[in-house]
């Protein structure tokens, strides 16, 4: 006589489907793309991420986000001097996912949306660090004062996907930046030093559209 457990329903079941001593295939690997990224993209704003974190009232870390960006970028393995890159993201589609502060950062003691609209980042000069990574210097204007910044950068992937409908489909290419700033030197001071934090973790994930 079986053992109670061999003769459960769900051993039946098991056996009937035939899947005792079958192994379960392990799905496809995610894999990046390694195509050459070399050329002017488009920024795809649909695929494009921009965070910023900050410290909290001393006892955690509190990240937002920008909804809205555009620009273009060029990438240039062989001759990086020729890399350019020109972001601009409105200041009032920062969102914290509550409308209450979400206002509050838009208004004269943060942002100041009205009178500074735009966010913008022009890049002067990338210097590789590898294959697939190195710093990229340039301005960055916040709050109608223009400072420069350095952005570590990490190339994701690149190469031709067919797949998708147009506006997104075709040549693309992916890469992370990272940087900190203090937001002391674009004249925003509101709770320092206890409230909030002076240094800001900022982190861009861009995908370009190959134009």
């Amino acid at each position: 006589m079986f053992p109670r457990y061999l003769s459960s329903p769900l051993l039946g079941a098991t056996l009937s489907l035939g899947l005792v001593g079958t192994a379960v295939a392990a799905p496809p690997s995610y894999v990046p793309l390694n195509g050459n990224p070399n050329g002017t993209y488009r920024i795809d704003a649909q695929h494009t991420n921009v965070f910023f974190t900050i410290g909290h009232v001393g006892i955690a870390q509190f990240t937002g986000r920008f909804d809205r960006i555009s620009g273009t970028y060029t990438f240039n393995g062989r001759h990086p001097q020729r890399d350019k890159v020109d972001i601009t993201i409105p200041a009032a589609s920062i969102n914290t996912n509550f409308a209450l502060r979400d206002e509050h950062l838009r208004s004269k003691e943060f942002f100041d949306v009205k009178r500074y609209p735009n966010i913008t980042f022009v890049g002067t000069r990338y210097t590789p660090d590898g294959a697939h990574g190195g710093t990229l210097r340039g301005n960055l204007t916040l709050h109608g004062v223009t400072k420069p910044v350095v952005f570590l950068v990490r190339e994701v992937g690149a190469g031709e996907v067919s797949y998708l409908p147009k506006p997104w489909g075709g040549y693309l290419s992916g890469f992370v930046a990272t940087t900190t700033i203090h937001r002391s030197d674009f004249g925003m001071t509101a709770y320092l030093p206890e409230g909030l934090s002076n240094a800001i973790h900022i982190e861009v994930e861009v995908e370009g559209v190959k134009e």
